[in-house]
């Protein structure tokens, strides 16, 4: 894969695991543990012996997965970790001998900025994303927002500090590719062969990247005048507050009446998400197909919904962005 190809599975993946593992026996299992979990990805770090052959297990059991090498601080260590596998480089400051060596390997690399001089060495040395590190130690998302202005041309993918708390509010902001953070995979866990423990930590974490959550219901009707009818009826029954559009009627914009039959047997259930793009990745990894024709944009040609490929009893289910 070229460099713009692993930005977008960053992208896609939305949390990248950062991870220091001390037994090479531990990267097998964990690399699974997080296949299953819904992140086949991860950073290693180059902080322990065992690096080079945590990212070649890894990258042999899951060859799926994306498996980068962090904490890389000489050029030694890139070829270290791309023979091992490694698909990507992160490094926690930016020193230019490594990222034009990364560069020259076609290499996709990632080092670590805080501030202006840096943001603006990335830029000379022609990078268009990095690591913004340590996050949180470093004013976090208020910090990025005020380097993103004058600097528009950089991404980043924030490290430090990003947990469970904080994670979604980085996500919002579109000039981040992606987090990485450890907390789903914590120390203790690992030490002790958790690998059960750290894939329900990992879907808990996708589950609330992704935000998926019950929108709608819509029902198919044979007309008009029978979408008005039950529209009606919802409005007198549970005073759900009926509003009229070309082609439904919405009561409390919880029940959606075709006026007219759409897809689906019976009508569609509309799923919200955080990031349409990263929930149509995640499920797309799962093996879900979607609607060849079923994506749908507003006027300014923003994505906004996607149709899976098949019913579930009945309804046509479609995602919606938040």
């Amino acid at each position: 894969m070229n460099e713009q190809q692993i930005f977008q599975q960053i992208e896609d993946c939305g949390l990248i695991p950062v991870i220091k593992i001390e037994d090479a026996a531990q990267a097998e299992p964990l690399a699974k543990a997080l296949c299953q979990g819904g992140l086949p990805a991860a950073e290693v770090t180059f902080r322990t012996a065992a690096a080079k052959e945590a990212i070649a297990r890894m990258s042999k059991a899951c060859p799926e997965m994306l498996v980068g090498a962090g904490t890389v601080l000489t050029t030694a260590q890139v070829d270290e970790a791309v023979e091992a596998g490694a698909q990507f480089i992160v490094s926690p400051g930016l020193n230019p001998r490594v990222v034009s060596y990364c560069l020259e390997k076609g290499v996709p690399v990632l080092p670590g900025c805080a501030t202006p001089s840096d943001m603006e060495a990335a830029i000379e040395l022609g990078l268009s994303v990095v690591k913004f590190f340590p996050a949180e130690a470093n004013g976090g998302l208020k910090a990025i927002k005020a380097m993103a202005a004058p600097y528009g041309q950089l991404r980043f993918m924030p490290t430090g500090g990003i947990n469970e708390k904080n994670l979604l509010d980085y996500l919002t902001f579109p000039k981040i590719i992606a987090c990485g953070g450890s907390f789903m995979v914590p120390d203790a866990m690992l030490k002790a062969g958790d690998y059960e423990g750290i894939a329900a930590l990992t879907r808990k974490a996708v589950a609330l990247m992704l935000g998926f959550e019950l929108a709608h219901v819509g029902i198919n009707c044979e007309s008009e005048g029978e979408a008005q009818k039950a529209a009606d009826s919802f409005e007198w029954l549970f005073g759900f507050e009926k509003k009229e559009g070309p082609a439904s009627i919405f009561n409390a914009g919880f029940v959606e009446l075709m006026k007219t039959p759409g897809l689906g047997a019976k009508g569609h259930i509309a799923i919200r998400a955080n990031s349409l793009p990263r929930a149509v990745a995640y499920l797309e990894r799962q093996g879900v197909r979607f609607h060849p024709d079923g994506k749908k944009f507003d006027e300014a040609g923003n994505w906004t919904a996607v149709y899976l490929a098949e019913e579930i009893g009945g309804f046509a289910v479609h995602l919606v962005q938040k």
